[in-house]
């Protein structure tokens, strides 16, 4: 067995050549010292200017607008929304690569953009879409794992213990164990990552096959992109059905760095943990209801609203009466209302506009048109709603129960196949750039009393 030295010498060589790499992996590698750079004369310059201030009640408040993070992929504008590398919704509609004939941007466009920083050209988009399709088979152990479970065994729970047990293919435990040097942490971080997005899709329709249907995986079609080829293994064979997923995945990628799944990742990520261990976590945060779980609890609450209601068209006063019946029991309308945007998602907005394109006299789609209309007027003059407008979660249940995929306990799986797509490329920064482990200050309640008593 070869010792420490030699191995890391054979890594280093390995990753500090640039041999036999992909397009996009060579285009990292001429970007991070000039980041890397930027970073050092940002901090150089501005290390000790205080970004903000911050409050008890913020520090009890779950940290809501504390910054204490540096994200680099994505940036949340409580007005705007989202923008992936200083690109909005729309603007990724317009510009990232789609397939011949169709009008959604891929989700392989996106990766490269939230990598770079740089609109990729066809050809690029292209190449990380061989470059996934190359890597999207998973170990029989995985395979194992995932069959031997249960069917009342949660799909998010299957979905995040198979991304941990991943681990065992690691290229960056296997680095590091042989001693590579931190300046080339992010190459067998990069080969983690992709190795795990490319497995993602494969992972989640093996555990909708399993659970939901007879238990058999169409094998991978390297020919189809990532969306399609995944729609392909769970079952689903519609076109309108690829662009849905396609928009889906790219609009459910990144949502800035202190959402729960993006902060874990990046948390576990700075002990040095693996893709594999470091995204496991950050998928079990967002099975949390509060999370990605609300994308299921919105489709079970408007499906019963429905039920109630009975047979449509309902009138506007049917649906007000309803919502205030909700409100007054004591419940709340999910699906409205964010922790940092004050104005509708621009992630419900794309939906609401593939819906009302695709499939305008769908009953739910209607009812959820409705709901857009009313529900905030409702919510406003309740008074306890400080964002009363929809979300991105009060439209996604009721595009994928349109075109087959009912199975409302599945979507948060569909939500972290996508959100992979934002949370690794962070990570991979993350090394590049040297992040120290994190580790905020706590306090108690006494020392707080302590610090206050007397002032006021």
């Amino acid at each position: 067995m070869l010792s420490k030295a030699p191995l890391a010498a054979i890594f280093a060589s390995r990753y500090s050549s640039g041999a036999n790499e992909s397009l996009l992996k060579k285009r990292m590698r001429e970007l991070i010292p000039v980041h890397q750079a930027k970073v050092k004369e940002v901090n150089t310059k501005y290390g000790e200017e205080v970004l903000g201030t911050y409050t008890v009640s913020q520090a009890y408040g779950g940290m809501r607008g504390i910054i204490g993070l540096v994200y680099e992929t994505s940036l949340l504008d409580s007005e705007e929304g989202i923008r992936f590398r200083g690109l909005s919704i729309p603007e990724c509609q317009q510009k990232l690569s789609k397939v011949k004939g169709g009008a959604e941007p891929l989700p392989e466009a996106l990766l490269w953009l939230l990598m770079t920083g740089e609109v990729p050209t066809d050809a690029q988009t292209e190449s990380v879409r061989q470059e996934l399709m190359a890597q999207a088979e998973i170990p029989e152990h995985i395979k194992k794992l995932l069959d031997t479970y249960p069917k009342h065994v949660h799909p998010m729970t299957q979905f995040g213990t198979a991304i941990t047990a991943l681990n065992t293919e690691s290229k960056f435990v296997a680095a590091y164990n042989s001693g590579l040097g931190k300046k080339l942490f992010w190459e067998p971080t990069y080969d983690d990552a992709i190795s795990l997005i490319a497995k993602l899709p494969t992972i989640a329709a093996r555990i909708y096959r399993n659970v939901f249907k007879d238990g058999n995986v169409t094998s991978i079609n390297k020919s189809l992109d990532w969306s399609a080829n995944f729609n392909r293994m769970m079952g689903f064979n519609n076109p309108t059905f690829d662009e849905l997923m396609r928009l889906y995945l790219v609009i459910h990628s990144d949502h800035e760095g202190g959402n729960v799944s993006a902060h874990t990742t990046h948390l576990v990520g700075s002990a040095l943990s693996d893709c594999f261990l470091s995204y496991g976590a950050g998928v079990n945060g967002l099975a949390g209801p509060l999370h990605g779980l609300a994308n299921q609890e919105v489709l079970n609450w408007i499906t019963k609203l429905q039920a109630t209601l009975g047979k449509g068209p309902y009138s506007n006063e049917q649906v007000t009466k309803a919502l205030w019946d909700t409100l007054n029991a004591g419940q709340v309308i999910p699906g409205f209302g964010h922790a940092v945007l004050r104005k509708t998602d621009p992630r419900y907005i794309c939906q609401r506009e593939f819906a009302l394109k695709h499939i305008p006299n769908d009953p739910l789609v209607k009812l959820t048109a409705q709901l857009y209309e009313i529900a905030p007027k409702v919510l406003t003059e309740h008074g306890k709603t400080k964002n009363p407008w929809p979300n991105v979660d009060a439209h996604s249940g009721v595009l994928l129960q349109n075109f087959g995929l009912t199975e409302s306990n599945f979507y948060t799986v569909l939500f972290g196949v996508s959100r992979g797509v934002g949370c690794l490329p962070s990570l991979i920064w993350d090394r590049a750039l040297g992040f120290p482990i994190e580790r905020p200050k706590s306090v108690t309640t006494e020392w707080v009393v302590n610090k206050f008593a007397g002032k006021k």
